[in-house]
C-alpha cells in the first residue's frame, strides 16, 4: 500500500510561482506512473501532468511551458513546479500513483490534496 501526502499549496498572485511536493511512502517501488491532478469547484477532476517510471512526461495543454513535473527517486518525492500561474489554475491539486498505465482510471492511490489559489 502506498501513502501520498501533498504540500506546497498556497495563495499567490497571477504570474507567481509555486512548487508542490508529494511525499510517497509504503509500497512505492512498483509504481509505473505518477501524476498531478486538479479539481476546481463545480468542475470535474482533470489530469495536469504525469511522469512514467522511465521519465517520460505528459502535460495538459493549458499548462505546457508553465508547469514541470519531476521526481526524486532517492526520497520518493514527486514535484510540480508551477510558473506563470493564472487565476484559472485555482484548484485543489492531488497527486496519485498508478501501478499500470497513465490512464486516469489506472490511478488507484490518491493523496488528500493541497489547495492552490491564484488571484488576479
Amino acid at each position: 500500500q502506498v501513502q501520498l501526502v501533498e504540500s506546497g499549496g498556497g495563495s499567490v498572485q497571477a504570474g507567481g510561482s509555486l512548487r508542490l511536493s508529494c511525499a510517497a511512502s509504503g509500497y512505492t517501488y512498483s509504481w509505473n506512473c505518477m501524476g498531478w491532478f486538479r479539481q476546481a469547484p463545480g468542475k470535474e477532476r482533470e489530469g495536469v501532468a504525469t511522469i512514467l517510471r522511465s521519465g517520460t512526461t505528459n502535460y495538459l495543454d493549458s499548462v505546457k511551458g508553465r508547469f514541470t513535473i519531476s521526481r526524486d527517486s532517492a526520497t520518493n518525492t514527486l514535484y510540480l513546479q508551477m510558473n506563470s500561474l493564472k487565476p484559472e489554475d485555482t484548484a485543489m491539486y492531488y497527486c496519485a500513483v498508478s501501478f499500470s498505465t497513465c490512464g486516469y482510471g489506472a490511478f488507484n492511490t490518491w493523496g488528500r490534496g493541497t489547495q492552490v489559489t491564484v488571484s488576479s
